[in-house]
């Protein structure tokens, strides 16, 4: 299990997050629902550990062990990753050596087939296409979401997975947390919009960096249609106006 127990972060003198606490189990799909400038994106940073982005205060445990402190590179062995978090590593080489670090990785052809499928990119036309100018920024997403897909994480943090895609559909965002849930894996999808966190077993709501709600998600969609649909600030400065004066938004 991945734990975060009290998790509070402050910036430029500006509270980000105040005592967050969330628990992810393995094998179930989770959504970070939000509107922008929630903090939910923060706290992606937070959980994969990069740098600037310590915790003011709180812990972090995955198994029972404090990683709080550790680097990027010690969270990656243990099987956490930030989906779009690096930029591609090659240029020139065929997308089926992309996915397989030029070979490293031992991933039969067919499985390769499959994971191009579930972020929408047709086998037949791309696994020798090269990883070159050619490609589209939606096509550069797709291929970038599939090679972490090949590593199978056991936790996959995803960031706003449709900015910057052309066309993330509903149905292809269910089928990439459907992969990640079949091998065990844990998605974890940070999002604006609601119909992206239909198809998950647990969510939470936050706002101005503080959890409002928690719990199955259709009754947590509810909850921010009602609040941040009548909201007439991103940021609701009333709620850190009690933030910092250590209130409890409602």
């Amino acid at each position: 299990m991945l734990k975060l127990e009290n998790i509070s972060y402050i910036a430029d003198n500006k509270l980000i997050l105040r005592d967050i606490s969330m628990e992810f189990e393995e094998g179930k799909k989770y959504a970070i629902l939000g509107v922008n400038g929630a903090g939910k994106s923060t706290l992606g940073y937070i959980i994969m550990g990069l740098e600037d982005y310590k915790p003011t205060s709180g812990r972090i445990f995955l198994d029972n062990e404090d990683i709080t402190s550790l680097s990027i590179y010690e969270r990656s062995k243990r099987g956490i990753t930030l989906v779009f978090q690096e930029p591609p590593r090659f240029e020139g080489i065929s997308i089926s050596a992309y996915l397989t670090l030029g070979g490293k990785l031992k991933v039969e052809r067919k499985e390769i087939e499959n994971i191009l499928a579930t972020v929408g990119l047709n086998p037949k036309l791309y696994i020798a296409r090269k990883v070159n100018g050619s490609l589209s920024g939606g096509e550069r997403k797709r291929v970038e979401l599939a090679s972490i897909l090949v590593l199978k994480p056991r936790y996959a943090i995803l960031d706003e997975p449709d900015s910057g895609i052309d066309i993330m559909s509903l149905e292809m965002v269910n089928n990439v947390l459907s992969y990640i849930a079949s091998y065990g894996g844990t998605p974890i999808i940070i999002t604006h919009r609601e119909e992206m966190a239909t198809n998950v077993d647990y969510a939470y709501h936050i706002c101005n960096g503080i959890v409002l709600h928690k719990g199955d998600a259709l009754s947590v969609i509810e909850e921010y249609k009602k609040e941040c649909g009548i909201c007439n600030h991103p940021n609701a400065p009333e709620r850190n106006e009690q933030l910092t004066k250590g209130g409890v938004a409602k």
